[in-house]
């Protein structure tokens, strides 16, 4: 079955599956497993909605429309938002395989855009840490707005370093969260899972949000949307995005480039200023070899030091 080229571009994605997803899950998707044919039609609705506000797009999906310059730019974002290599790779191959299928199948494009798109891999840089401006204004964002499942969120990455992937995927099952105490068993990344206990500053709005944030009921996990049985790892980075725009320019100055993930990579460094040993922030960010002991080298890289650190220590030096 083909998509007659004399119909109008059709708008993506509607409340039901679009013509252009169900003709595609026909013919490529069903023969697969009800988890990867998520997987794939997930990764493309993310890719279609952010397609279609791209300038001279109309609002609308336009397969016809699709460039290197598209893939790349959309690849790009992924990684500025905080996405793994292994994310992005994930991505380019599912857009490789649906722009192979608009060429052999509907004639809708002469070459396929992923073509020439390099996914590279993650530089080895110095570790975000964030300043005291930085981190007032976060916290300030996040306590103006009466938003508790945000709250919650922010929380999670902010007091104890989440990922994104530990709150997208986080089941009510494994939160135990009370008045008084909170700990939580967290990990969807290799399904390495860890318990952690919580600080009061996470306990709180999470409780508060479990009690009072109308989450979905019915959902088996602690974050729901609307659209799906829990909140994506998109959403919360579209989320992380929308907060981050009710910023005033001179806090936008402070903030703009700020990823959630760097929110990891701050609680390392100030659980490090605590006094935690290099084992205890491995354990509690789930760094851990294959053989289960806390992976020390990837930990270090989240808490490498930085030249004004030196600078401040070296004014503690004594005769």
């Amino acid at each position: 079955m083909g998509l007659s080229s004399d119909k109008p571009p059709l708008l993506f994605p509607q409340p039901a599956a679009s013509e252009w997803m169900a003709v595609y899950q026909t013919a490529c998707l069903d023969s697969k497993d009800a988890a990867t044919r998520e997987v794939y039609l997930r990764i493309l609705r993310q890719f279609a909605q952010w397609a279609a506000l791209l300038p001279g797009m109309g609002h609308t999906f336009q397969p016809a429309q699709l460039t290197p310059t598209v893939v790349g730019r959309y690849l790009t974002m992924l990684k500025e938002e905080g996405y793994s290599v292994s994310h992005r790779s994930r991505v380019k191959s599912v857009l490789k395989q649906f722009c192979q299928w608009l060429i052999e199948e509907q004639q809708v494009l002469s070459r396929n855009p992923t073509r020439g798109v390099e996914v590279k891999a993650q530089e080895m840089l110095t570790p975000r840490v964030l300043s005291p401006k930085q981190r007032f204004v976060l916290c300030h964002l996040v306590d103006q707005h009466a938003d508790l499942r945000g709250q919650a969120i922010f929380a999670l990455g902010y007091w104890a370093g989440c990922r994104v992937s530990d709150v997208s995927h986080l089941l009510l099952a494994n939160a135990h969260v009370g008045p008084k105490l909170g700990w939580l068993r967290v990990g969807h990344k290799g399904e390495k899972f860890r318990e952690i206990d919580l600080l009061n500053e996470v306990r709180r709005p999470l409780h508060l949000y479990l009690q009072h944030g109308g989450r979905d009921e019915s959902s088996p996990y602690v974050f729901t949307s609307q659209r799906s049985p829990h909140l994506t790892e998109y959403g919360i980075h579209q989320w992380w995005r929308t907060l981050k725009q009710q910023a005033t320019s001179d806090q936008w100055a402070l903030i703009g480039d700020v990823t959630f993930h760097d929110l990891r990579h701050d609680f390392a460094h100030r659980a490090r200023d605590a006094g935690w040993t290099l084992e205890e922030v491995a354990y509690y960010l789930g760094h851990v070899t294959q053989r289960g002991t806390p992976a020390i080298q990837t930990t270090i890289r989240y808490t490498q030091v930085s030249r004004a650190q030196v600078r401040e220590k070296l004014r503690l030096l004594r005769e």
